[in-house]
């Protein structure tokens, strides 16, 4: 129990002495405590206590209680860590009916840590601990659930749905971020209960599928949510997917093949923009689907072209932030991008990059990844793919041409009265050499000023110094592209 202690930060720790020296009972509770058993680090701490929001607000001077449930944040401005930017420091409390599927009618205080525990959703949420006596209070037997990585509801089954209709979408993502699986007789609740889910606000519901996407498990939450019927209320069109078979490497139908591949992103920690994408990439592949005669097989034509529609319907529908929809349906609109380099040329790639924008091309590269590991082939990045990497790479290189100078054609017919025609070429390309010897001669002054000089030289004379510069630039490109494909192992 040490141990636990040690791994309890000092702000805790001062909160949790500042009530007991007020002689205040004060416990940590719900999920810091489950995952310090686990030996995980808690994502936010919580503090359950006896005293009221008055007492708790006279005791911690920067603290604010903006609620109706009796939760008082307490503020560390003093911290650079988030989880104890803001601690939760709440009332032992029991709670009325739920009249609304969602949240009680009347909270009342209580003087016991029990009360407090037994409205709580699931055993393993329910504990409380006392650091200084070192002591678990445990009444629904959560820590041999936890060693048992079962789910379990807090008393009556029943009544711990009909209060929240959410509880039943927590419990599918407790499974996908704990890898833990759910007690028969909570998932036959669930099972019952499933559609009520509908009842619950969509930003709710959002909250929770982006807590599932981006879990360590993903692919056991979206499993289980199919399973129990929750998935037909919030994402129907995944389950479209199911026992659609595909042609080529594809070992599985639709539906897993969407799984595996977010499956793949969550084991690389990609990030939840590449998640997402990697799970709605071929959803629309159900909607495309057409039997060709002639080469005697389904055929997907146009599903990313869909897909990219589609997505964007689910999102907004789950309120997702208008960017997130936005990137999402454009990777997916472009993840079944020609990747030959064998017969793709630079312009192409740029194309791609400007469809997807610069900062989203990896994540692209990335989704590829996951589609391919999603097929059930072995390698993530062939020498193929490698290749594509890195004529992505050349590209978005600053250019080694013209067009990085701060000065263009036009301008320097503006300042110098020369002419549309060869003698701007060059110097555009004398003055390019000069500023690959020295990036900081690439201002508006010195580069008009020079231009200026070199309009008064003779054609013969400017010439020798663009084609100089020309050369210049084609030295530098090859040996930029020589570095790029050595760190791909491509040639």
């Amino acid at each position: 129990m040490s141990e636990i202690n040690n791994n309890i930060p000092k702000e805790i720790v001062m909160a949790l002495q500042i009530l007991k020296n007020a002689n205040f009972e004060a416990y940590l509770v719900g999920g810091c405590v489950r995952d310090l058993l686990r030996k995980e680090k808690p994502k936010d701490w919580d503090i359950a206590t006896s005293a009221t929001p008055e007492n708790i607000q006279e005791l911690f001077e920067h603290s604010f209680y903006e609620n109706n449930y009796g939760t008082v944040g307490v503020v560390n401005d003093e911290t650079e860590d988030k989880t104890l930017k803001i601690i939760e420091i709440t009332p032992f409390r029991s709670e009325g009916a739920y009249k609304d599927g969602r949240r009680p009618s009347s909270v009342c205080f209580s003087t016991k840590i029990e009360d407090d525990l037994k409205r709580r959703d699931f055993t393993v949420n329910a504990i409380a601990y006392d650091i200084y006596k070192n002591k678990f209070i445990d009444p629904h037997k959560g820590q041999e659930d936890l060693k048992s990585k079962v789910l379990r509801a807090v008393g009556s089954v029943e009544d711990r749905f009909s209060e929240d209709y959410l509880r039943m979408l927590r419990a599918v993502r407790f499974a996908a971020q704990l890898g833990f699986s759910i007690e028969q007789a909570t998932e036959k609740a669930i099972v019952l209960h499933a559609k009520k889910v509908q009842n619950v606000s969509r930003e709710r519901i959002r909250d929770e599928f982006i807590k599932i996407v981006d879990s360590r498990h993903p692919v056991i939450g979206i499993k289980i949510a199919q399973k129990l019927g929750i998935l037909s209320h919030i994402v129907p069109e995944l389950e479209l997917g199911i026992g659609i078979k595909q042609r080529g490497n594809h070992i599985y139908d639709v539906w897993e093949h969407n799984l595996m591949s977010l499956q793949h992103a969550a084991d690389k920690n990609w990030s939840f923009l590449v998640k997402l994408s990697a799970l709605l990439h071929d959803i629309a592949k159900p909607h495309t689907r057409k039997w060709s005669r002639s080469q005697n097989l389904w055929t997907f034509h146009g599903h990313d072209v869909v897909g990219e529609r589609v997505s964007r319907e689910i999102l907004n529908r789950l309120l997702f932030p208008k960017e997130t929809v936005i990137n999402v349906s454009k990777l997916v609109r472009w993840h079944l991008f020609f990747s030959d380099p064998d017969k793709i040329t630079l312009s192409a790639v740029r194309r791609l990059v400007k469809n997807v924008g610069k900062e989203h091309i990896w994540d692209l590269m990335k989704l590829r990844a996951c589609d391919r590991i999603g097929t059930g082939l072995p390698k993530e990045a062939p020498y193929r793919l490698r290749k594509y990497e890195s004529m992505i790479e050349e590209v978005l290189q600053d250019p080694i041409s013209v067009s990085m100078l701060k000065i263009d054609g036009v301008k320097i017919m503006n300042v110098t009265q020369e002419k549309p025609g060869s003698r701007i070429g060059f110097i555009l390309h004398a003055l390019l050499e000069e500023v690959l010897e020295n990036p900081k001669l690439n201002t508006d002054a010195f580069l008009v000023k020079r231009t200026i000089e070199l309009s008064g030289l003779s054609d013969s004379d400017l010439k020798t110094l663009g084609e100089r510069g020309a050369e210049k630039k084609e030295t530098e490109q090859d040996l930029r592209v020589s570095e790029i494909r050595k760190r791909h192992w491509v040639k």
